[in-house]
């Protein structure tokens, strides 16, 4: 395996990290973090005091000499800046690999591409279909015969049976989708929303009472 370089230092990077250790404490193949791409340097140190990261600086992706010869995680979150970053650098050929956390529970039928992040106790059904780029933080569950596109954010969120997920998606925290709904692109849902119908592209699905939060004393 290829050194590994963590593209971003805040704090998808540094759970990322995490996983990382986890993965190499019981694998005698380790992955290995050359190092981390940021902005700027002062913005890398105070990461590194921050999370306690063990290797260095590696520049600004901007100026950085990508190569086929190391692999390559995104180790920043933001749908839209994630996107800005392949249109601006053209990172189509490079080795971008999956990072699983060893408690995720995986079938053998179950296709995924590469630059995934999946957190520690993650369910993945049967006959599961997962594109490129996606994340989903831990406790997240996706049933049999799902199809998720690419550059998706699943926050703690759950895919029922046969759900169909497009491209550039965020569900916030317990976002739940019940069966064979089918979700577009560029899509926003809101925590906490049950979606039990479909959703096309650039929409948002939230409930207007959560607007304003009301407390009833006893």
């Amino acid at each position: 395996m290829n050194e590994l370089v963590i593209i971003g230092s805040g704090g998808l990077a540094s759970e990322i990290s995490a996983f990382i250790r986890d993965y190499n404490r019981n694998n005698a193949n380790k992955i290995i973090i050359k190092g981390y791409l940021d902005q700027t340097e002062k913005i890398f140190l105070s990461n590194k005091n921050k999370y306690n990261f063990k290797s260095p600086y590696l520049g600004s992706s901007d100026t950085y000499e990508f190569s086929n010869k190391e692999d390559y995680i995104l180790g920043f979150s933001n749908i839209d800046s994630r996107n800005n970053f392949f249109i601006k650098n053209r990172m189509v050929d490079l080795n971008f690999i999956n990072i699983i956390h060893p408690t995720v529970i995986m079938p053998e039928t179950f296709n995924i591409g590469v630059g995934n992040v999946i957190y520690p106790h993650t369910v993945v059904g049967p006959n599961t279909n997962i594109g490129n780029f996606n994340t989903f933080t831990s406790y997240s569950f996706i049933s049999h015969d799902c199809s998720i596109g690419n550059n998706n954010f699943f926050s703690t969120s759950g895919l029922s049976g046969n759900v169909s997920i497009q491209n550039n998606n965020y569900f916030g925290i317990r976002a739940t989708v019940l069966p064979s709904v089918v979700i577009g692109s560029n899509n926003t849902i809101q925590a906490g929303m049950v979606v039990d119908k479909n959703v096309e592209n650039n929409e948002t699905v939230f409930y207007r009472y959560k607007e304003k939060v009301t407390i009833i004393k006893a």
